[in-house]
């Protein structure tokens, strides 16, 4: 495997970072998970365009976003694969121990792994940890995804492969790595933005394609809720069939259904909308 590290391809082995890194010691970073196709990338434009804000959420320098793309393509070309996750890191760099920033500049990591297509079902739950929609993350796509992984481990303990949360006033917010559209009395509803979700690629062009109203909705929707899909770059368009204890239908319901053909119809068609 060639992975790309400030600024060239290196082997697995010697792709690495300093234990120093800001990234490591306190997460201070950004990433963006791009789905690559036969080495296409899929939205790469907008993953980047959301690279950039999220680096100023932070206070991070801009990326250089012509090195980010030349690194997609070296890596890319490098470790060919018919599907794959295609990572793109970017971190506050060499630093002092602490929260102060060092001036070596950031660090700049971009790796691709192999996947398999989701399946077009799923079961998720619900957690008791909230987001909190005033915090400086809000809507950052950050390292700092600690809370993620405990969360999505119960979500695997309890069977399902997505854990979902409130935000600090109740409201029905995201997946650990996804956004979450519901059916309500045949139309189709997700968060708004301002809930603490992350803005998500597949979540706006879905909300586009499929004619999706953003909407404060109460968590105790998921238990009234006629259908129930969640999307992400790896899952795209997904169905949920059981939410908790809550079977839905086995088979994606007929919203969700023309989510899903539209979906795969649009995004065949143009590989950077």
């Amino acid at each position: 495997m060639k992975i790309w590290v400030n600024g060239g391809l290196r082997d697995a082995a010697a792709a690495t970072v300093s234990v120093l890194d800001h990234g490591l010691t306190v997460g201070d970073g950004i990433f963006e998970t791009v789905k690559a196709t036969e080495g296409r990338t899929f939205a790469l434009t907008r993953h980047l365009d959301r690279l950039t804000r999220s680096a100023r959420g932070l206070g991070l320098p801009d990326p250089d976003l012509d090195e980010v793309r030349r690194a997609c393509a070296a890596v890319l070309e490098a470790n060919p694969v018919p599907l794959g996750r295609l990572r793109i890191t970017f971190t506050g760099g060499l630093s002092p121990l602490g929260s102060d920033r060092g001036d070596a500049g950031p660090t700049l990591v971009v790796a691709v792994g192999e996947t398999s297509r989701r399946p077009d079902t799923t079961a998720v739950i619900t957690v008791p940890w909230t987001r909190n929609e005033r915090s400086a993350l809000a809507g950052l796509k950050t390292t700092s995804y600690a809370e993620n992984v405990v969360a999505l481990a119960r979500a695997h303990e309890q069977g399902a492969s997505e854990a979902l949360f409130a935000n600090t006033v109740g409201q029905l917010c995201e997946g650990t790595g996804s956004n979450v559209f519901v059916v309500l009395d045949g139309e189709l509803h997700t968060p708004p933005v301002a809930s603490g979700c992350l803005a998500g690629i597949t979540r706006a062009l879905a909300v586009e394609w499929a004619g999706a109203k953003e909407t404060d909705l109460p968590l105790d929707v998921l238990d009234r809720a006629e259908e129930i899909f969640l999307t992400s770059t790896l899952r795209d368009v997904q169905a949920v069939v059981r939410a908790d204890g809550r079977l839905l239908e086995r088979e994606p319901g007929p919203v969700t259904a023309k989510a899903m053909r539209i979906w795969d119809e649009r995004a065949a068609d143009d590989l950077d909308p």
